[in-house]
């Protein structure tokens, strides 16, 4: 008679199936990578970066300032006679040249103390001919003792008096003369004529302020601070390249960004330093013939010294920093990524100048730099509108 076999416990039977079903996964894991091609068991494909050659471009030395525009002549007219304004000759805003009528001060008053100083003058004439007929009467009279010495000494004393009464009144017509003029207030310089801040019919004199004032346009002059330390730097930069201090160009940046088109020159450096700042002012005249610059504003000032320079210049895209400075990825020969230590100078618009570090036609990282690591191999794409140098750097 044949035994049964002995049960299996539940547990036994679980692990086996936990086994068999390792097995077979296993299995098929193995069955799976012999079914794969070559290409997807190998490494991946190198990192994409987009890198531009560092390019060698002429660069002027300048320097960058915040100026204020300031006219070249700046007039306020005032009353130098009392009086009531009879007349204003200007439309508020226009040119107007040296000598034009502006104003006209009622003048009656003045053209009657003119007239009664001129009769004045006509007196002291007549009294001093009369003095000098006296004084010669008695000179006779003396020679015959028929009049004392003393008397005419009096006399000559009388005619004396007489033609400095002349001299008097000959002066206080003259100024009597000089306020009828200033009767008539005229331009004494070429330029635009401001608001009017008397009407007609107000009164006016020495203390009412200014009536106008008049700007000139063209030149003007930008006024800028400059510290001394960027005094002296710039005098013997501009010494050490054999350059006048006078030909330095000054560019102008209006309000809106744009730059002016009309360059000029510097013509003035202060002669004493702003205490409080330490910085002494500069001054540079521009031509300003359609009157964009006007009295009072503040424009950008780029100050540039001699000839165009040759400079290395990269994106500023392409910039990194770390503890030990500023420095960029560069493709070497063998498209690995390589850190290179630089030198940076100004910005020249999206690039930047550097001044020690790299040489042109390095090829700089300026996008995918985060992707990437030290000697590692990339896959350099050029940069929009650039060519990327065949072989890498070229070094």
């Amino acid at each position: 008679m044949m035994s049964t076999p002995a049960p299996v416990p539940h547990r036994s039977v679980n692990r086996v199936r936990a086994l068999a079903l390792v097995s077979a996964t296993a299995l098929l894991a193995l069955g799976a990578c012999g079914e794969k091609s070559p290409k997807e068991v190998g490494a991946a494909p190198p990192p994409s970066v987009v890198a531009a050659p560092a390019r060698s471009a002429p660069v002027e030395e300048q320097a960058t300032f915040v100026g204020r525009v300031v006219a070249v002549d700046k007039v306020e007219l005032r009353a130098r006679v009392q009086g009531f304004l009879k007349e204003r000759k200007f439309s508020e805003g226009q040119q107007v040249g040296t000598g034009d009528l502006l104003f006209v001060i009622e003048p009656d008053q003045y053209e009657a103390l003119v007239q009664q100083r001129q009769a004045d003058v006509t007196k002291a004439v007549a009294d001093a001919k009369n003095a000098d007929a006296q004084l010669a009467r008695g000179e006779e009279l003396l020679k015959s003792k028929n009049i004392s010495q003393a008397q005419v000494d009096e006399l000559r004393a009388a005619a004396g008096i007489a033609e400095a009464g002349i001299a008097q009144a000959k002066a206080a017509l003259a100024a009597a003369k000089l306020d009828l003029g200033y009767t008539r207030v005229t331009a004494p310089v070429a330029g635009r004529i401001g608001l009017a801040r008397y009407t007609v019919g107000n009164l006016v004199g020495p203390s009412s302020g200014a009536l106008a004032t008049i700007v000139s346009r063209d030149p003007i002059y930008v006024q800028f601070p400059l510290t001394q330390r960027e005094l002296l730097e710039a005098k013997r930069d501009v010494r050490e390249k054999g350059g006048d201090p006078s030909k330095v160009v000054v560019r102008v940046r209006l309000p809106d960004g744009s730059l002016y088109d009309q360059p000029g020159h510097l013509n003035f450096v202060d002669v004493t330093t702003d205490p409080g700042t330490d910085t002494v002012t500069l001054r540079a005249e521009l031509p300003n013939p359609d009157g964009i610059l006007v009295d009072g504003q503040y424009v950008g000032v780029t100050a540039q010294a001699g000839d165009p320079q040759s400079a290395i210049l990269v994106p500023q895209s392409a910039l990194q920093l770390d503890q030990q400075g500023v420095f960029v990825m560069v493709v070497d020969t063998e498209s690995k990524a390589q850190i290179r230590r630089i030198r940076t100078g100004r910005e020249v618009g999206p690039d930047i100048v550097v001044t020690q570090g790299l040489e042109e036609g390095d090829l700089v990282i300026t996008e995918g730099v985060q992707k990437i690591r030290p000697g590692q191999m990339v896959s350099a794409t050029p940069a929009a509108g650039l060519k990327a140098p065949e072989g890498g750097s070229g070094q």
